[in-house]
């Protein structure tokens, strides 16, 4: 593998003019963003954007415009053995065809790597800028931020494989720092209540979705909300409080009969990106991905990519605005969908948001979803959305236990939508896909096929 990222970056540097083609969520910004600096800092050409999907219109757009050198990054493994007419390179880490083992595609799939938890897509782009300078190992905390985004940590609780190197570059370079600590998001922005109130890996009954009782269990363990008017977060917290409030939701847990393996998940490594300012969105990886999150998806992918190349004025204060809204599509998005009624089938369950979730954040939802307790999570969950032109987004969603067992949701949305002249793809646990409009019982009755086949059920 780090061979292939040798020969891409011998490529980069031989051409004079690279167009970047990026993913809309927080691995495709941060790969877009370590490709623009590497590029930046190499004197080339370039320029970039960045797409949900790559579909038809959008390839015979990029062979007609004739670029020197298109360089995807957290996308193109499926159109790897496609399009003679694009000079590219691809560097991407979603499953791939085993016969796409090309001179110009980085994919750790093809070197016996898994893609959903080893390297996300911005690490694979890192390990091409880290080739051509290793000067550049400064990109390894985008790298890091883009591998929390795509939730590569959840498994082990902490980044494994190929990432571990990145991060040791990072820490090398003086750009990050890893640490135990809770593992529930908002440690850095989020008022302790809110921490506890939109827990969910793990989930702690009485406690998650219930704002009212978070405020009471730290009340009840003597523990100050406030100091002055301004709401205490994690952060603000000395040891002894936070070891107190750890103990308490482990003593929970286990008292309601979760497992040992299931409240361990409480404690896991976390990074923080040493060259940013405490108590901000930037300090924590997993919070910088959030807000990266809140540009591209709505349209506004230059403000991410500002903000990744080290923008603190306005493009900053324009993602925080983002950030908002994107908090609150979240919160009706989840909302929504536990309104609509869940339909189980013998081997998934879904939902249809219709109109009523944006089609660029019903993947967001599906996980909420999935990790609530409104949800068996004993069968995959599949998320429908309308899209604006017309199509359904597909966004499907496990947990490992079921991979475990062999299911590959890649695979199985990728089968199921060729099969309607739609497109799928993605990682075994989360996976994603376009079909027509219309389609979506008979998308389901072939996906149902597929999951049955994979589990020899």
């Amino acid at each position: 593998m780090l061979q292939r990222a040798r020969e891409l970056g011998d490529t980069i540097r031989k051409s004079k003019e690279v167009h970047i083609v990026t993913h809309i969520d927080a691995d495709g910004i941060t790969a877009g963003a370590i490709a623009s600096e590497t590029l930046q800092r190499l004197g080339k050409e370039y320029s970039i954007e960045c797409v949900k999907q790559l579909d038809e219109l959008i390839l015979k757009r990029l062979t007609n415009e004739n670029h020197e050198l298109v360089w995807f990054t957290d996308l193109g493994s499926s159109i790897s053995m496609e399009y003679p007419g694009i000079n590219k390179i691809i560097t991407d880490h979603h499953a791939c065809e085993e016969d796409s083992n090309l001179p110009f595609h980085l994919n750790p799939h093809l070197f016996g790597f898994d893609g959903s938890y080893d390297i996300s897509g911005a690490g694979a782009t890192y390990l091409v800028s880290k080739s051509i300078d290793e000067k550049n190992i400064d990109l390894s905390a985008l790298a890091v931020v883009g591998a929390c985004g795509d939730l590569q940590d959840r498994r082990f609780c902490k980044l494994q494989g190929t990432n571990r190197r990145i991060l040791a570059d990072g820490k090398k370079a003086g750009v990050i720092q890893n640490k135990l600590d809770i593992r529930y998001f908002g440690r850095e922005t989020r008022p302790m209540y809110k921490l506890l109130q939109y827990s969910d890996d793990p989930f702690i009954p009485g406690l998650s979705r219930r704002e009212d009782a978070c405020v009471s269990f730290l009340q009840d363990l003597n523990i100050r909300c406030k100091d002055g008017d301004c709401w205490r977060k994690w952060i603000d917290l000395n040891k002894e409080e936070r070891q107190k409030i750890i103990s308490s939701i482990v003593q929970m847990l286990l008292t309601k009969g979760f497992g040992h393996k299931i409240t361990c998940r409480i404690i896991g490594e976390i990074y923080i990106l040493s060259k940013e300012k405490p108590g901000t969105e930037l300090h924590d990886a997993k919070e910088f991905a959030t807000l990266l999150n809140s540009t591209a998806r709505y349209g506004k992918y230059e403000v991410g990519l500002n903000v990744c190349l080290g923008d603190r004025g306005k493009w900053l204060q324009k993602a925080q605005n983002l950030l908002g809204g994107h908090r609150r599509n979240l919160v009706e998005g989840l909302q929504f969908a536990k309104e609509e009624k869940i339909q189980k089938r013998t081997f998934l369950q879904f939902f249809h948001a219709g109109e009523g979730i944006r089609d660029t954040i019903i993947g967001i939802v599906t996980n909420m979803m999935l990790n609530s307790e409104e949800v068996d999570s004993s069968l995959p969950l599949i998320g429908f959305a309308n899209t604006e032109n017309g199509d359904v987004k597909v966004s499907a969603r496990t947990t490992q236990a079921f991979v475990d067992k062999g299911l590959d949701l890649s695979s199985a949305l990728r089968n199921a939508a060729k099969q309607l002249n739609g497109v799928g793809g993605g990682h075994n646990i989360a996976a994603g896909a376009t079909i027509p409009k219309g389609k979506e019982e008979e998308f389901l009755e072939i996906l149902e096929k597929e999951i049955k086949n994979q589990l020899d059920l």
